[in-house]
């Protein structure tokens, strides 16, 4: 969180007061987008950016990442936030009746109303920026926002800042999205290094003891029950009607007496575990004890949430627990919500591909593992006693490494644990003798730190796809060719880890890679 001065003090308090009372008589109360009929979205981001001395890039990122800057209608998410800033109005979060106060909107305008809705989302964030004490030179770097655009998730600690992540990465990457009316919308991208202060990432060591490639954050326990009373034997698909960071907060908000045991997220297939398999999330109604709940980020009536990268990234999480707990890979025991016994829900909905989700969990083995003896679709801890591929693996790596792991066998005995601790000790590591994704990430990325770029291929790249798959806990496509998906990949991790994002694999990118950061 970025340290300011004293000064900041006095004059921070009335700063918000004078921009409202700026507001309100320049627009009043009615719906501000009624006569305007060219550009109606755009103008709105740029209104809100100049009324409230947002950048106007930031906020058409957070309303990308909240909504695809879709309104919907003024229907509210699940979490009951609305529009395409998805100002919420819960008891844990308040952002709808904040924008009513600090723009003097009506709340049935802020709910409705495009433009009143991003003139309010933009009211909040600068609130939020005035009591961090930022001011002008400030509000113009673009990373010294990173703390409001936390705070504006309505999250605490790692979900908070897993949310400005999402949001610094749109920015890193760039954006070029069509709102409902058919607007284009566009970001351009550029390096961002966003000022975390006391804010750390998604712990990427934190990891699911149940689905070893996910990150472990648990929902409050008065949202879920210890203990099932049946045996699982179902997977039911769900879509969250609401952002991943925003559904995982809710998830740990002891009212909202909802769960799933895992959500993914859209833009790279990200998953989170929130309940143990062996505890009865509520989800799915009747369906509760016998069933698995995965969560998909997005709403049911936008097919763009529903990405390659979610697709198999969910596919391989329901083939493992298919293989795991001997359930059918069919449409009779992979079911939607709509379809669980004593619902009335519709999701996920009628976009949902089940024909292509279908053939993915089919083809998929269940292990993670591929073709390649390196590359796997996730990377699972391994400690003494673990057998199969992905100790063979690690056998190969340590060896090329020049630690003494024994032969490959994929039997992990008493030489690769005396290996990996001699590893794990001479790269700054815990030496616990335990393969976790940091240990992983460190030995994936192991060798030279050539920079590499979108278009560069080879072993290299695949080294790097490797390591940024251990490192992010999602499959990045180990193919060897440094496309869009991979760039992507490198700012995320860039993003994440306090890195200039620029998409590019240089010297900081790859010694944070070795040093299994």
């Amino acid at each position: 969180m970025p340290t300011r001065a004293a000064a900041h003090t006095k004059v921070r308090a009335s700063v918000l007061a004078a921009l409202t009372a700026t507001v309100l008589a320049a627009t009043g109360t009615p719906a501000l987008a009624s006569t305007d009929t060219g550009h109606p979205m755009n103008r709105a981001f740029e209104r809100a950016a100049e009324t409230f001395g947002v950048p106007r890039d930031l906020l058409a990122a957070v309303g990308y990442g909240e909504t695809r800057l879709d309104g919907h209608s003024g229907r509210p998410s699940q979490a009951n936030g609305y529009g395409v800033m998805h100002l919420v109005s819960n008891p844990t979060n308040r952002t709808l009746e904040q924008a009513a106060a600090l723009t003097g909107q009506p709340l049935a305008e802020l709910r409705t109303d495009t433009a009143a809705n991003i003139l309010g989302g933009a009211a909040v964030l600068r609130g939020f920026a005035d009591k961090l004490g930022l001011d002008a030179r400030d509000r113009a770097d673009l990373g010294a926002w990173y703390p409001a655009v936390a705070r504006y998730s309505g999250a605490q600690g790692a979900t908070a800042a897993l949310y400005a992540d999402t949001v610094f990465t749109f920015l890193a990457d760039g954006l070029d999205a069509v709102a409902p009316g058919g607007e284009r919308i566009s970001v351009t991208g550029r390096p961002v290094s966003p000022d975390k202060g006391a804010l750390t990432p998604a712990d990427a060591s934190t990891r699911s003891t149940d689905y070893p490639s996910a990150l472990w954050v648990p929902a409050d326990p008065n949202n879920y029950a210890k203990g099932r009373s049946a045996a699982i034997d179902k997977v039911i698909i769900h879509v969250t009607q609401g952002s991943y960071a925003g559904s995982i907060s809710w998830f740990q908000d002891p009212v909202s007496q909802v769960s799933a045991h895992y959500v993914v997220r859209s833009s790279d297939g990200q998953i989170t575990q929130m309940v143990r398999d062996s505890d009865t999330a509520y989800h799915a109604r009747s369906a509760n004890a016998s069933a698995l709940g995965i969560e998909h980020e997005g709403f049911i009536d936008d097919p763009s949430w529903f990405t390659d990268a979610m697709y198999r990234s969910s596919a391989a999480l329901t083939a493992y627990l298919c293989d795991r707990y001997g359930i059918p890979k069919d449409r009779a025991h992979i079911i939607g919500h709509s379809e669980a016994p004593g619902n009335d829900h519709t999701d996920p909905g009628s976009y949902w591909d089940w024909t292509r989700y279908m053939e993915l969990v089919a083809q998929n083995p269940g292990d993670g593992s591929t073709a390649d003896e390196l590359s796997f679709t996730a990377y699972a801890t391994q400690r003494s006693g673990s057998t199969g591929d992905q100790v063979k693996a690690v056998q190969k790596l340590l060896n090329a490494q020049g630690y003494q792991a024994g032969e490959a066998d994929g039997s992990f005995g008493q030489a690769t644990q005396t290996a990996v601790t001699a590893f794990q000790s001479a790269h700054g590591l815990d030496a616990d003798g335990v393969v976790g994704a940091r240990t992983w990430t460190a030995l994936l990325a192991a060798g030279a730190t050539t920079t590499l770029n979108e278009g560069a291929s080879g072993d290299d790249v695949k080294r790097l796809q490797r390591a940024l798959t251990a490192a992010l806990g999602s499959t990045v496509d180990a193919d060897g060719t440094f496309g869009p998906a991979t760039a992507t990949a490198v700012r995320a991790y860039q993003t994440s880890r306090g890195l200039t994002a620029d998409g590019i694999a240089g010297p900081d990118t790859w010694a944070a890679l070795q040093a299994g950061r």
